[in-house]
């Protein structure tokens, strides 16, 4: 397998991290993909694979300039461009988790004909605001548990080393990525030896938080977006929203949803046999068999 890495300039002067691997005819762009490229590397297969990791992020430089961090998400969708035009491709896939499938909607509704499919695992919602039922929204004792725990070892935080601070912050944090608790210890997106990810929380509080939360996209804001998008989510999510998924599916143009009624936000590592081969199958061309159409109307044409 063809493997290569280095950095990429933005025309700010910011230089972004990227690994290659492969050398498919199609290329499929992993955001933040310092933490999940592993786990799909077995696309490579059938694309190249660009493990892109976005400003402030994973290996990418490390900033304290507000003004290079100030447009958040917005940002974060022009740097993709910028990567695509020094890769010197015409159209690329994208597969993106949590908050960056909102990254590659909003790409693909400023930049459509530069993107062919989309996959979303676990996206927000189409509004980070919108608040969801208790059956379309999983804040159960797991979460709440979660929260009194952090309070807790917040008190510790002057004390101790960043790092260590770091591994105990997400000993607590990875128990509710998942449905099972026996699947916490699968969960291995800590990264404390990278400063971006010792700093990235309080980069989501100051700059991408605000700028998801003023993001508040309808079915009319997304006719432009004509690539298809397979949305992945786990009906037990607790940090995105189910509710937001079915959203993602009902507004936008060309969209299915794949449920995995026993997962969280982790659900390719939850139930790789309900994920992994669907995500194949779509990125080949086809909609997975489990894959389903969503209306407001009838919420699903399957139920």
């Amino acid at each position: 397998m063809s493997t290569n890495d280095g950095f990429i300039a933005m025309p700010d002067g910011v230089r972004l991290f990227f690994e290659k691997l492969g050398t498919g005819s199609t290329t499929l762009v992993i955001l933040n993909g310092v933490f999940y490229v592993d786990d799909f590397r077995y696309l490579s297969s059938h694309h190249t694979l660009v493990s892109l990791d976005l400003r402030n992020r994973g290996r990418s430089d490390l900033l304290n300039d507000p003004s290079k961090l100030k447009r958040g998400i917005h940002q974060d969708v022009d740097d993709l461009e910028n990567v695509r035009q020094y890769l010197g491709l015409s159209r690329i896939h994208l597969l993106a988790h949590s908050y960056t499938g909102m990254t590659a909607i909003l790409y693909a509704l400023k930049y459509p004909s530069h993107v062919d499919r989309i996959v979303q695992i676990g996206p927000i919602p189409p509004d980070a605001t919108k608040q969801y039922p208790p059956d379309l929204a999983n804040f159960d004792e797991t979460l709440r548990e979660f929260f009194g725990k952090a309070q807790e070892l917040e008190k510790q935080r002057q004390s101790e080393a960043p790092v260590e601070f770091c591994k105990k912050f997400w000993s607590i944090l990875r128990v509710i990525y998942v449905a099972n608790p026996s699947d916490a210890d699968k969960i291995k997106w800590e990264r404390c030896d990278l400063q971006t990810e010792l700093n990235s929380m309080k980069y989501w509080l100051e700059y991408l938080a605000p700028s998801i939360q003023g993001v508040k996209l309808t079915a009319s804001d997304l006719t432009a977006v004509n690539s298809p998008v397979l949305t992945v989510h786990g009906r037990k999510d607790r940090s995105a929203p189910y509710g937001g998924a079915r959203d993602w599916a009902t507004i936008l143009p060309n969209a299915r949803l794949l449920t995995i009624d026993g997962a969280a936000h982790a659900p390719w590592i939850e139930a790789p046999e309900q994920v992994l081969g669907p995500i194949q199958t779509f990125l080949g061309g086809s909609w997975p068999a489990a894959a389903e159409k969503v209306s407001p109307r009838t919420g699903s044409e399957r139920l």
